[in-house]
């Protein structure tokens, strides 16, 4: 009964964290702007990330969250973390 207990705090506690630390639209754009540049110095310098960005548009789901451009996913965000997709090759 108390192991049932901890493991449901734990379980609720988790949930209200990665509702809390959902990224924001503003964390999605400056990661994918950085790693444009990181991947592509040249790309960063002629603002190709900024433009990306500023293209992107923001998708809640309440724990998580994602940007796309052009229906192509761009970013996934959860617990304050965004990760920036690496484009496939045959788009």
């Amino acid at each position: 009964m108390i192991q049932n207990s901890k493991l449901f705090i734990a379980a609720a506690a988790t949930l209200v964290a990665a509702v809390v630390l959902n990224p924001t639209p503003e964390q999605h754009r400056a990661r994918i702007k950085e790693a444009i540049a990181e991947r592509s110095p040249l790309a960063g310098f002629l603002g190709v990330g900024a433009l990306t960005a500023f293209a992107s548009t923001y998708h809640p789901l309440g724990l998580a969250s994602y940007t796309t451009v052009n229906d192509h996913t761009v970013s996934i965000g959860v617990l304050g973390m965004v990760f920036v997709l690496q484009p496939s090759k045959d788009t």
